[in-house]
């Protein structure tokens, strides 16, 4: 259904007069989750304004993909005085400038800057969300949530003004679908045919949901791994502090070639389909991992959400939760064959997506026929 045929509940004709549309990129996956959306929304004659927070990657990310984005405040620190006094800046400063771009809905998979801006401002806004234990904003709520169909409404912390709209697969189905493995990846890093290349994602430290546990977890893991001979490790910091703890603490390894800290931002799909597995601290890379058909493990130790177990019970994803576990479970084995996709979803979830967004934005509902149709979205 393309936008400008796009009928309203009363069955009356609603026209795109080039609305415009907000998303805010708050965190290093939002990245490539928004890509295709902003461009599917672009296709069909949206302006789409695009601001993000300097953290996690996220400045990094965005001019790797050339995205073209407004960079809005940073990361201020685990203590929640901070993060409290911080996020209200941000919202302050995304009001300044989204009140003048005047926007017909904002949009973002989380971001409490923007939930706060768009409150103030009085725009409707959707919050993707695919964790149902993340820290809400008291008293505000998101005029829609988005949440993969295997997620329910007990599990989500954050509600919304109306009933939450589901999409089907998960967020990570949204892009793979158009991923392309770099074959060279491995030879530019320096890492050997013969090397067994493991991938690890630290836990999110700075984050309110981190448990200590899973610091210990990690120790665990490094240090089997580097018991083996042909083992290289490839280590991504989430930020530059911990990536600087890391190089003190593994400073012996990085000397030697056992531990690599990639010197400029990889893509991230890549560096996965090029391992021999994955072990995260939970999120989106132990996520994209399992769609991509590569051993994951995750030592996160936070309360597990819906989309993990969904994976565990797929045999696609396996839970690290003790040292025990380390020791039995983490199969430390090179991979015969590279990555593939699991489940051919990305377009169906994707699509699915820009169907509900567009519907939001043009009647302010989800008509029945784009709920229940096929989208199609081809220029007239």
């Amino acid at each position: 259904m393309h936008p400008q045929s796009m009928k309203s509940d009363s069955g009356s004709k609603v026209t795109s007069t080039h609305k415009k549309i907000w998303v805010d990129l708050d965190n290093s996956p939002h990245v490539p989750f928004f890509l295709p959306i902003i461009g599917k929304l672009r296709e069909n004659n949206y302006e789409v304004l695009v601001t993000a927070r300097d953290a996690y990657q996220v400045r990094e990310l965005i001019e790797f993909y050339k995205v073209s984005a407004r960079i809005v405040g940073r990361h201020y620190g685990k203590h929640r005085i901070w993060k409290t006094l911080g996020t209200c800046w941000r919202a302050l400063e995304l009001v300044r400038i989204m009140r003048k771009e005047n926007p017909d809905l904002a949009i973002c998979h989380g971001s409490r800057g923007l939930l706060l801006a768009s409150k103030l401002l009085r725009i409707p806004s959707v919050v993707l969300a695919d964790y149902g234990f993340g820290a809400e904003v008291p008293f505000i709520r998101p005029t829609w949530l988005m949440i993969p169909s295997i997620v329910s409404d007990e599990e989500m912390a954050l509600g919304s003004q109306k009933e939450p709209i589901r999409y089907p697969g998960i967020k990570e189905d949204v892009y793979l679908g158009t991923f392309r493995p770099d074959r060279t990846l491995r030879k530019r890093l320096g890492i050997g045919t013969d090397d067994l290349l493991i991938t690890i994602r630290p836990p999110a430290t700075e984050a309110h949901y981190h448990n200590p546990e899973a610091d210990t977890l990690l120790t665990e893991v490094l240090n089997k791994c580097l018991k083996e001979d042909t083992v290289r490790i490839l280590l991504l910091p989430r930020s530059n502090r911990q990536e600087n703890e890391l190089r003190s603490a593994c400073a012996k390894y990085i000397a030697t070639g056992k531990i690599l800290i990639p010197a400029q931002v990889e893509d991230g799909l890549n560096l996965i389909w090029n391992s021999d597995c994955v072990i995260g601290g939970g999120g989106t890379m132990n996520r994209e991992a399992a769609a991509l058909g590569v051993p994951a493990y995750s030592i996160f130790r936070g309360k597990v959400g819906a989309v993990d177990d969904y994976l565990v019970g797929e045999g696609r994803l396996v839970l690290l939760a003790s040292a025990d576990d380390v020791r039995t479970k983490l199969t430390i084995a090179r991979r015969e064959k590279p990555g593939k996709h699991r489940h051919n979803t990305g377009s169906v979830t994707l699509d699915a997506i820009v169907r509900y967004l567009v519907s939001i934005v043009e009647c302010e509902t989800i008509v029945p026929e784009v709920r229940n149709k096929p989208l199609d979205l081809t220029h007239a």
